[in-house]
């Protein structure tokens, strides 16, 4: 039952932020094929989740320049929606948490975990603005 409230908490924090959950493949082919710009988050349950990238995603969606679709899979609790949302990251190994921006289906960056665990989430926020200011204006 915890690790139920524990999921659902990280689900709702994105939810709230206005990310949409995709919890299937079907879901991910819909969005990520049609065109504009997409910043992702594949979501976990770990520390650097939930205080880092979590935070890192809600604060994105204030940001001046904006995606046109802010989504999320959870990794280890929608494992085929996951699965389907990586297939769009070619050159990636699976990492969670992690950001993918896509632009018109085809991945444009990637912040892996390696890149997230450890930093201040200021940190990860500067990447994440440098991205979307390259890719989606």
């Amino acid at each position: 039952m915890f690790m139920n409230d524990v999921v659902q908490a990280a689900r709702n924090d994105m939810v709230e932020a206005g990310y949409q959950q995709l919890t299937t493949p079907e879901e991910v082919e819909e969005v990520f094929s049609k065109p504009g710009s997409s910043l992702v988050l594949i979501n976990s349950v770990c520390g650097c989740a939930g205080g880092i990238a979590r935070p890192s995603a809600a604060y994105m969606k204030n940001y001046e320049v904006q995606a046109d679709n802010y989504l999320t899979v959870f990794a280890g609790q929608d494992k085929e929606a996951t699965e389907k949302a990586r297939s769009y990251f070619k050159g990636y190994a699976p990492s969670s948490p992690s950001f993918a921006l896509l632009k018109d289906g085809e991945i444009k960056m990637m912040l892996e975990r390696h890149e997230i665990e450890g930093h201040e989430p200021i940190e990860v926020v500067q990447k994440l603005e440098k991205g979307v200011d390259t890719y989606f204006k």
